[in-house]
């Protein structure tokens, strides 16, 4: 698959055929959430969909870090391969490589290790409680194979190619697909299943993503070797902001879900089931955000800032379209929505109203993806750290405290639908009068 030049061409063709395979990417990795969901839900009750759901924010907070880091990857790739320095875009690779994996591999042993701990403060319900530290620790187990399928994914998309990693990631979804009821139904083996068949999946999309990308020599893989020293700073410069970033984020929702769990059972159960709907209105503006980061990275390399600003412009009302259509679409069949994954009235009647609460809120969460995936592509990692921060402890976590207290459960929605608008605010901001523009990387080829 051929890699693509941002630096030139029609900008808008650009963003809709690299934001596209993006788009579908994202939408399988929702369906294999969905599938996961759909099972437990169903062949296993509220209380181990409950289960899942807690345990998936905790994997998401953990990994976050890492994940974060992986998101610098964009930034760096991007602005080298905007320079056309294959030398340095090898080397990087390389160097990546060791330090994500490394520190995956560390934090998998933590999490294994802490995991019934991290549920205890997370005050999971004792009902819960055991099939969640079990889904939990097992998931930490394959923690090196999730790392791996992203991370050649995000070099794939750093390089102009969105397209390869939907195809790694479509083998995970139908394996999942086909295993989730073998280990959890015909094998009998519970909760523990799901998490052994997301394993499996996401380590057979690791191997199918690097076979192709080193047989094909569609990345510029190398044997595993120490780093350069100014490699791993820029590295770490640019990616424990980035890993903050995703950590402050991920401990956001788990605060959240600790207000959740406030309310019971039935709230937690449609809580999780929501939040699969919810993913699905965030499809395009997660992809049009990964989509801009790379081909604003691009750009910023030569300083070509006109096509900065058509790129965010172009991305900026795509965006707000396609999630008010999706807000909708989601918003009309919500209860529907809510009852492909759980059946229990409380839990069916709390996850509608919320979705229905929160939908048309999303797009001004869409203009942040789309506003600070530009500013990231710049390398200016700690502002998008600070403007995180905000958004989540300042606004997201207190607003949805507060709502909850004054208007009960209903309030989890309007506390988070509120933080969208006021934080998007705050992006535009940034981007408008911030100094990012003055970050550099590195020094353009001449």
């Amino acid at each position: 698959m051929k890699q693509q030049d941002f630096t030139a061409g029609p900008i808008g063709k650009q963003l809709f055929v690299f934001a596209f395979p993006i788009l579908l990417t994202n939408l399988l990795q929702v369906s294999y959430q969905f599938i996961d969901s759909l099972w437990v839900g169903n062949l296993l009750g509220a209380d181990a969909l409950g289960s899942v759901a807690l345990s998936s924010t905790v994997i998401f907070t953990v990994l976050s870090f890492i994940i974060g880091v992986n998101n610098a990857t964009l930034t760096i790739l991007s602005q080298l391969k905007g320079q056309d320095d294959q030398q340095r875009l090898r080397s990087f690779v390389n160097a990546f490589v060791v330090i994500l994996g490394g520190m995956s591999l560390i934090l998998g042993v933590m999490g294994f290790v802490f995991a019934k701990n991290i549920l205890l403060f997370l005050g999971t319900p004792a009902a819960m409680l055991d099939e969640a530290v079990s889904y939990l620790r097992i998931n930490f187990l394959g923690i090196l194979f999730l790392f791996g399928y992203n991370f050649i994914g995000t070099v794939f998309r750093a390089l102009g190619n969105s397209k390869t990693p939907l195809r790694f990631v479509m083998m995970a979804v139908i394996l999942n697909a086909v295993l989730d009821p073998l280990f959890m139904y015909v094998f009998n083996w519970g909760i523990e299943g799901a998490a052994v068949a997301t394993i499996v999946a996401q380590g057979a999309a690791f191997a199918y993503g690097l076979g192709v990308g080193i047989s094909r020599k569609m990345i510029p893989f190398s044997l595993p070797k120490l780093p350069k020293k100014e490699e791993a700073s820029l590295i770490l410069r640019q990616g424990i902001p980035a890993g903050l970033q995703m950590t402050v984020i991920s401990a956001g929702m788990a605060a959240i879900m600790s207000v959740v769990t406030q309310f019971g059972g039935d709230v937690v159960a449609g809580f999780g089931a929501a939040q699969r709907l919810d993913s699905i209105i965030m499809l395009p503006a997660h992809a049009l955000g990964t989509a801009v980061n790379s081909m604003a990275g691009q750009n910023i390399a030569v300083k070509k800032w006109e096509r900065v600003r058509q790129i965010t412009v172009y991305a900026t009302f795509l965006n707000l379209g396609a999630m008010l259509v999706a807000a909708l679409l989601i918003f009309m069949f919500a209860r529907w929505g809510i009852r492909m994954f759980i059946q229990d009235a409380g839990a069916v009647a709390f996850g509608t109203e919320y979705v229905k609460i929160v939908a048309f809120f999303y797009p001004f969460l869409g203009f942040n993806f789309v506003w600070n995936g530009v500013v990231r592509a710049s390398g200016a990692m700690f502002q998008v750290l600070v403007l995180n921060i905000i958004s989540f402890w300042v606004l997201r976590y207190p607003l949805t405290f507060l709502f909850a207290n004054f208007l009960g459960e209903k309030g989890i929605g309007y506390g988070i639908g509120t933080s969208f608008v006021i934080s998007s605010v705050l992006a535009f901001g940034y981007y408008k009068f911030g100094k990012w523009r003055e970050r550099e990387l590195f020094q353009s080829k001449k």
